[in-house]
């Protein structure tokens, strides 16, 4: 367990932080994930990586779908309060894990697609599957994973190029 651990926390924690951008939620998650694996996941499965990717997934949009529901009726306020602490919280993050310029400006074009979008390039560029994996994870046909990285390698040129950054 130890060794999945170490393997992984960090690509799944980047992950997940890529979903629902929020620290506390992250680690939350992460910690959910690690004990499902320690009380369900046997020696001998498969492909564990995918399958800590799929539940921490899971746990995340339940996790969101949780905290959606449970909005107060003072929303504004506290949809304001939740937007700056998020800012500072992915600021933190942003300085933990990603040191360089160069990789800070991909991630903030990156967290700027839309959630499916977004979802396939962390799963591909930063979890290292390939559209086959990706497309049986999130039960899309592999054309539609491959049309969809195109078009978010795409949106994603385009700002970088609005930001005047260096692509070539």
């Amino acid at each position: 367990m130890e060794q999945l651990y170490n393997s992984y926390y960090k690509e799944l924690y980047l992950y997940v932080y890529g979903l629902c951008r929020q620290k506390s939620m992250t680690e939350d998650i992460l910690q959910e994930t690690f004990l499902k694996a320690l009380i369900a996941l046997k020696d001998s499965h498969t492909n564990m990586r995918a399958w800590l990717y799929l539940v921490a997934r899971n746990l995340c949009f339940n996790s969101m779908k949780k905290e959606k529901n449970t909005v107060p009726e003072d929303r504004e306020a506290v949809l304001g309060k939740h937007r700056s602490a998020g800012r500072e919280a992915q600021q933190d993050v942003l300085e933990e894990i990603l040191q360089s310029e160069r990789r800070k400006m991909l991630w903030e074009a990156l967290c700027r697609l839309d959630g499916r979008r977004r979802e396939i390039l962390l799963l591909q560029y930063f979890g290292g599957f390939s559209q086959k994996e990706i497309a049986a994870m999130l039960r899309l046909s592999p054309e539609n994973v491959r049309v969809q990285v195109y078009r978010a390698k795409k949106e994603l040129k385009s700002f970088l190029e609005v930001m005047h950054y260096d692509i070539s």
